[in-house]
């Protein structure tokens, strides 16, 4: 059976790379999907770009493990020398966009779950959703349809970890400064450098430590990674703007850091948003001791995914690299497929023997 899975899956993925699916425009991979799933005798339901199916034998009542990756992509980046959507398969390595991230994961996670979609002795339910806006942490991906889904107990985050199991992830928070000043003539001793204090902030964000480091994430991390300021050399800027990437640790909330970051700056500030949140799920739980059974390391991941908008245990784990993601010629190995769900297998199987 593994075998045709294997083929059937390789295939879907070809399928996937060939067809342009940029975050808010992935309606054709959602039909790819969709179709897949029905022709291997799901049933699958749809809202916006987001497919979902849940095992034949789904029974409310029992605990309900989502298995979870997303269809959309970044656009190409200018570095590319083959087509992006070539989906050619060279030297064991297929390419294309969305190739490693996350399309084996994606594609991997649907392989297990076509594997167990029939087992009637199953002690937990499965739901695979493959889900859109992922790379823009859009709010029509995972975020519209976990109130579809019911009750989820449990998840597991397809995305590139090579098949290692990120057990936490550092939140995010993006938070705009705006620095007012005084405008003046350059020449003279006139106007106040909205730039100058700005740079006192930075400054600040530049050496600040807080006190709590994780052992699995590390510390708080703040990066000012835009800055805009003046509009000719003569005049001393009234404004400067600055954008602040701030990654959490489980430590703390993303509003605590906020209210540190407001306690020592003279800058207005601003998060875009406060839901990509820190996340972790304990070393016991049944899915991570699963893992270790069947030999997976862990590790605590600096980067985010909709793990962060799970109000649930979720772990992250799927072929291919994460230093491979975004870059031009995106590729995957066509092994790290066939590996890929046959540890996902192996985890479920461990996963059924633990809970008995």
């Amino acid at each position: 059976m593994l075998p045709t899975i294997t083929s059937d899956i390789t295939k879907l993925l070809r399928q996937l790379i060939a067809t342009p699916s940029f975050s808010r425009e992935e309606e054709r991979t959602g039909d790819l999907l969709e179709q897949f799933l029905r022709n291997h005798r799901a049933a699958p339901e749809r809202k916006q770009h987001n497919v979902w199916a849940r095992n034949k034998h789904f029974t409310p009542g029992k605990p309900t493990l989502l298995l979870n990756s997303h269809h959309d992509t970044v656009k190409p980046n200018q570095g590319y020398t083959r087509d992006p959507f070539a989906p050619d398969i060279v030297d064991g390595k297929l390419y294309g966009l969305g190739s490693n991230d996350a399309g084996g994961a994606l594609t991997c996670l649907l392989g297990a779950f076509l594997y167990f979609y029939e087992h009637d002795q199953l002690p937990f339910n499965l739901i695979y959703a493959a889900t859109a806006e992922e790379e823009i942490s859009g709010h029509n991906g995972v975020e519209l349809i976990l109130p579809e889904l019911g009750p989820i107990d449990m998840a597991i985050v397809g995305e590139p970890t090579q098949m290692q199991m990120a057990i936490a992830e550092k939140g995010l928070m993006v938070v705009d400064g705006l620095t007012h000043g005084r405008a003046g003539h350059a020449a003279r001793e006139e106007g106040e450098s909205a730039l100058y204090k700005a740079l006192d902030d930075i400054e600040w964000i530049r050496n600040h430590a807080f006190p709590m480091t994780s052992e699995i994430l590390g510390p708080v991390k703040m990066s000012v990674t835009v800055i805009q300021a003046g509009s000719q050399h003569n005049v001393v800027p009234d404004q400067c703007r600055f954008t602040v990437d701030v990654r959490v640790n489980e430590h703390y909330t993303l509003e605590e850091v906020l209210e540190c970051m407001q306690a020592h700056m003279q800058s207005e500030l601003k998060p875009r948003s406060l839901r990509m949140r820190p996340s972790l799920i304990p070393l016991d739980h049944p899915l991570v001791r699963a893992g270790l059974a069947i030999g997976r390391s862990y590790y605590g991941s600096p980067t985010t995914s909709d793990k962060a908008l799970m109000p649930f245990p979720a772990l992250k784990m799927g072929p291919g690299d994460s230093a491979r993601s975004h870059t031009a010629d995106e590729f995957i190995y066509c092994a790290e497929i066939e590996q890929g769900i046959s540890i996902y297998i192996q985890l479920l199987q461990k996963f059924h023997e633990t809970l008995g």
